[in-house]
């Protein structure tokens, strides 16, 4: 690249990115920071910002190399990164190219197994309501762990030395590696299919929290969870405590402890039925005596010693009981007959036809009575009404009319009752009995002579 070359911004970004590439410090680090603006696509890649006091790298981690991380980073989260510095030409950022990731501070296990406990926890899988109760003596076990490790050893010791009868199946499973995880939760998911066990023990021998992993993936835990067959976990020793130990419905701190309480030790099964035979003989021996007893004093009753008299005491007493029955019979029968005969009498008295002609009669009477008060009423209104008629023609204006009178109205309609009503020109109508005569006011002269124009 020479001096008084022009670039443009694709060939510079080329150059720097080229120069990121071959610089050996750059191609395979370590660097420790804090986690933020944590984003994780759909496809699987995580993209997020590292940073420290001062400064800060945007970084990418694509799904190939996260695809087995323990954990699931967060903003806040201080780690360790391995990976590479190159620039992405699209925009010309430099960014760190993540391959591997670890919990600063805290181990990636520890912090996976937390992340998993607080999830499961969350969704009930730890819930004390969801616990299957032991039977109380099983006759078929499944043991699922290895066939060679010693936990197997352990159990069928421990279960053939306190119940011999007892019936073992071993399941046998990868207990470590990263394919037992679906070894072991296959195996669970066998066993509830088939269906002929009382009880699952699922472990296996103590080691390190790598070994024992396993039994601290979800898959796992989500198999014991669903398994209708009781489920008791025996993972490693007494202070080895796994995500099974806590979804399990029991939790024994070994194998050989898982075997105990899975099944009663044989002596106290025997020395339980040796009280119990002794306590029912106890029993039954004295249900035994008090049944003599009361046989003894039935025997002696008066019953047993004359039982030709008390038969023909009882025969007495049922005749005596047939008489009296019939003769309350007799007399109750008397009592209903003479109710009935009362009843029939007071039907035929209140028989209502009788009501009904009677009602018939009043109602004719009554029409009659409302007949003859309407004829007085009428003949009284119509006396007045005519009496009202000559009232009315005698002051009728028409009659006084015909004496010669007449009546004088206004061009407005009104009637001329004074000579102050009219004045000189005025248009008059003279009303007469048999039309009207219509004229104008020449003169107008009081009854003394006195003109007024």
């Amino acid at each position: 690249m020479s001096n008084d070359q022009i670039f443009t911004i694709s060939e510079l970004t080329k150059y720097i990115k080229r120069t990121f590439d071959n610089d050996e410090m750059l191609k395979n680090f370590w660097v420790k920071g804090e986690i933020s603006n944590f984003k994780k696509h759909s496809r699987g890649h995580m993209y997020f910002t590292l940073k420290d006091q001062q400064s800060r790298i945007q970084s990418v981690m694509f799904a190939g190399n996260n695809r087995f991380m323990k954990f699931i980073p967060e903003d806040g989260m201080n780690v360790l990164v391995r990976g590479y510095v190159s620039v992405y030409e699209a925009n010309g950022q430099y960014q760190m190219y993540v391959n591997e990731m670890q919990p600063d501070g805290v181990g990636n296990l520890y912090l996976a197994f937390e992340q998993l406990k607080k999830k499961l926890e969350l969704a009930g899988y730890f819930d004390e309501k969801f616990k299957k109760p032991l039977p109380t003596i099983p006759t078929r076990i499944g043991v699922i762990t290895s066939p060679t490790g010693a936990a197997i050893r352990d159990i069928s010791t421990t279960l053939k030395r306190r119940f011999p009868i007892v019936s073992i199946t071993l399941l046998p499973v990868l207990v470590q590696g990263t394919e037992a995880p679906i070894s072991i939760a296959k195996a669970i998911r066998q066993a509830n299919v088939v269906g002929d066990l009382d009880v699952l023990i699922v472990g296996r021998g103590g080691g390190s929290i790598e070994e024992l992993w396993a039994f601290n993936e979800e898959i796992v835990a989500e198999a014991i969870f669903k398994s209708i067959i009781p489920v008791i976990s025996a993972v490693g020793h007494e202070t080895d405590m796994t995500i099974a130990d806590y979804v399990a419905d029991l939790r024994a701190p070994t194998p050989t402890a898982a075997a105990e309480l899975a099944v009663p030790h044989w002596e106290e099964l025997y020395e339980k039925v040796l009280q119990r035979k002794i306590r029912l003989q106890r029993a039954t021996s004295k249900k035994l005596e008090n049944n003599r007893e009361k046989l003894t004093t039935l025997q002696k009753s008066y019953a047993f010693r004359y039982p030709e008299q008390l038969l023909k005491q009882k025969e007495q007493q049922l005749d005596r009981i047939i008489e009296g029955f019939q003769r309350n019979m007799t007399y109750v029968l008397e009592r209903k007959r003479t109710s009935l005969d009362h009843i029939v009498k007071d039907l035929k008295r209140n028989d209502p036809k009788n009501y009904i002609e009677k009602a018939r009669e009043q109602l004719v009477k009554k029409e009659t009575l409302l007949q003859q008060h309407f004829l007085v009423i009428k003949k009284d209104y119509d006396s007045q009404f005519q009496q009202l008629l000559v009232k009315l023609e005698s002051l009728s204006p028409l009659k006084v009319m015909t004496r010669g009178y007449s009546l004088v109205y206004k061009d407005n309609g009104k009637l001329v009752k004074s000579i102050t009503n009219v004045k000189k020109d005025d248009e008059l109508q003279i009303k007469l009995i048999d039309g009207s005569v219509f004229c104008n006011v020449k003169n107008i002269e009081t009854d003394r002579g006195v003109k007024n124009e």
